[in-house]
């Protein structure tokens, strides 16, 4: 039996983390392929540390793209915020060992005579929604992203010009009834440019923001904060800790609240079913919620290189469904060509949308006119219900 009352931690990180620049950058280097063309293959990824970017991977597209991988990563690093010393948009060194896809991939992924196209890898990818927000996701992981959004946002426009690049939140969620009702703690660590100010200070100017984001009543006089707890955080970035692509995955995706299939987002084209399955697993589970057919729920794909179709479809309502899970298995098959094709096609994921997707999480934005996570759309859950 679940657990209604019980406590659930989830944290982000800034664009500004290590491991988030390197997804920025991997991920602008994937929406140049795609924006000189659309069937561009991409496997991008990127390594950063003091003063140094290091990209490399396997691509097949306009050779152009290729000689612009500099600057592609040096405007990434720009628009972040980085002009420190130890890491500096203009002065970092940057190497680039992009190279030609393997053909022995290419020949199980590409589409040829009576062969549709086939899964990049294989691998197993989640999807999750529940309606305990609006935006059909869990609160800790939504609202730790959305206190980070607004912070780069007051840092980026002036407001705050205090606070640097390189943050981390972390909430604890306080559930009643399986309901999300308060926030037992707060854990926030923000890059200061200021070396004098203190963790109370540094508080000062961040509380009033956190506040902002969170549901009112949620914060009492119970609430544990730690600002800061380490005293002073001034050298951040990748001149403080390394960073990778594909290092937060949890924080991408649920914040723990649901299970990960193992396979990084960024910097892969939509071939590959790490990406492009784990948009429509969260696109098919948003939907079967939104629909009103469960509560909560999880739905597992599985691939095999090479192979078009998934291998299996499972749900998991979490005993919250109003129908049997077998049959919202069934109607998922009915009503969403699962393919790697399927996907992109139904998706729109051969556009240049993905660089957005870097930072404060994939899932639970909001449905964007360009087709920016168009994941997010509810869609899907009319013929949801009358596959039923």
């Amino acid at each position: 039996m679940s657990r209604n009352s019980y406590i659930f931690t989830s944290e982000s990180v800034s664009e500004g983390h290590p491991d988030k620049v390197c997804d920025r950058i991997s991920d602008a280097v994937l929406d140049a392929f795609l924006s000189e063309d659309p069937y561009s293959r991409v496997a991008c990824e990127t390594f950063a540390t003091t003063d140094r970017v290091v990209i490399g991977g396997e691509v097949r597209g306009p050779g152009e793209v290729i000689r612009n991988v500099e600057q592609i990563a040096r405007d990434c690093v720009k628009d972040i915020g980085y002009e420190q010393e130890g890491f500096h948009w203009a002065n970092m060194k940057v190497d680039s060992y992009l190279h030609a896809q393997s053909a022995d991939i290419a020949q199980g992924v590409d589409a040829a005579d009576n062969k549709d196209e086939g899964a990049g890898d294989q691998g197993i990818m989640f999807g999750y929604a529940t309606d305990e927000t609006p935006e059909l996701m869990p609160a800790p992981i939504l609202y730790s992203h959305a206190i980070l959004k607004k912070l780069a946002e007051v840092r980026k426009n002036g407001t705050e010009p205090k606070l640097g690049p390189d943050a981390k939140s972390q909430l604890t969620v306080r559930y009643e009834n399986g309901q999300p009702v308060g926030v037992t703690s707060i854990v926030l660590s923000t890059q200061h440019l200021d070396p004098t100010l203190s963790s109370a200070d540094v508080r000062a100017i961040v509380e009033p923001y956190i506040l902002g984001e969170l549901p009112e009543g949620w914060v009492t006089g119970e609430t544990e904060w730690h600002v800061n707890p380490t005293g002073k955080f001034v050298i951040g970035g990748p001149d403080g800790d390394a960073g990778l692509t594909g290092r937060k995955i949890i924080v991408d995706t649920y914040g723990g609240a649901a299970p990960h299939g193992g396979g990084a987002f960024s910097g892969k084209d939509p071939t590959k079913v790490d990406r492009s399955a784990a948009y429509a697993a969260r696109y098919v589970a948003k939907n079967v919620v939104a629909a009103g057919l469960a509560h909560k729920c999880t739905l597992q794909l599985s691939y095999a290189i090479g192979v078009a179709k998934p291998l299996s479809i499972y749900v998991d309502t979490h005993g919250t469904g109003e129908v049997d899970e077998a049959k919202i298995e069934a109607a998922i098959a009915q009503v969403m060509d699962l393919t790697p094709r399927g996907i992109r096609e139904k998706l729109q994921l051969n556009k240049p949308i993905f660089q957005r997707t870097a930072a404060y999480g994939h899932f639970g934005r909001a449905p964007e006119a360009d087709g920016g996570f168009s994941w997010e759309q509810t869609d899907l859950a009319e013929a949801l219900k009358s596959a039923i």
